[in-house]
């Protein structure tokens, strides 16, 4: 009886594995994974500055400064270049072209740093399964996620979970916050993560652009910021 469940079992491997969401889910997994190595826990986009500042101090108005950049910031701007970059994942000089506009809307010289290192990093480590050329960051991920047919808006939700958990993980290191605290932060961002993936559907590049200026005065001040864990 053991060796006909073992059987069965192996069976029911085969035929999940026949699917074509489970090597999507695998690949988003690896390739948002804070073990893939873009070196993003080195960047705190700005929540360095903010932390010193003082608008940044406790659970509350972590949630609230993640979700602000998530909605009105470089996360729905991010999303939209990962949308393009998906569409046009066979168009080299499309995927120029979007690069260059996603260079043009960093905010700041650190913010262009950011997105360059951490997509240059990531074109370098997804050798594995092909490689892509150095893009910014959102590009390389949703040009990489295009060619290998992965759905869109899969690719969009777990781009921003990851972003969203690189933004805990500094506050984290920096208010300094609980595990337990981080992880209730992330769960209370679950909506506005589906919320960006969604209203992000109906939008284009015509629709880059934000109203997140205090996180992009905070990018700017960090780079003068006297004592510094951080990149960004």
């Amino acid at each position: 009886m053991i060796r006909n469940r073992g059987r069965t079992l192996q069976a029911n491997i085969r035929m999940s594995t026949n699917t074509a969401e489970i090597p999507a889910l695998l690949r988003l997994m690896t390739w948002l994974s804070p073990a893939f190595p873009t070196g993003g826990f080195a960047y705190s986009h700005g929540i360095e500055w903010a932390v010193e500042a003082g608008d940044v101090c406790c659970p509350l108005s972590t949630q609230a400064w993640i979700a602000d950049i998530l909605v009105y910031g470089s996360g729905k701007n991010d999303a939209l270049l990962l949308r393009a970059a998906h569409r046009a994942c066979n168009d080299q000089e499309g995927l120029f072209r979007i690069a260059s506009l996603a260079r043009a809307i960093s905010g700041s010289a650190e913010r262009l740093l950011e997105t360059e290192a951490q997509g240059t990093a990531f074109s370098a480590a997804a050798l594995p399964w092909g490689g892509i050329a150095p893009l910014p960051y959102p590009v390389a991920v949703g040009a990489l996620a295009g060619r290998y047919r992965i759905a869109e808006d899969d690719a969009v939700l777990a781009y921003l979970h990851a972003l969203s958990s690189n933004f805990v993980s500094a506050a984290i290191r920096l208010i300094p916050l609980g595990q337990t605290q981080g992880l209730e932060i992330l769960a209370a961002l679950e909506p506005t993560i589906v919320q960006v993936c969604s209203f992000t559907q109906r939008l284009s590049l015509e629709d880059l652009g934000g109203a997140c200026f205090r996180s992009d005065i905070a990018s700017m001040r960090h780079e003068t910021q006297y004592t510094r864990l951080f990149r960004t």
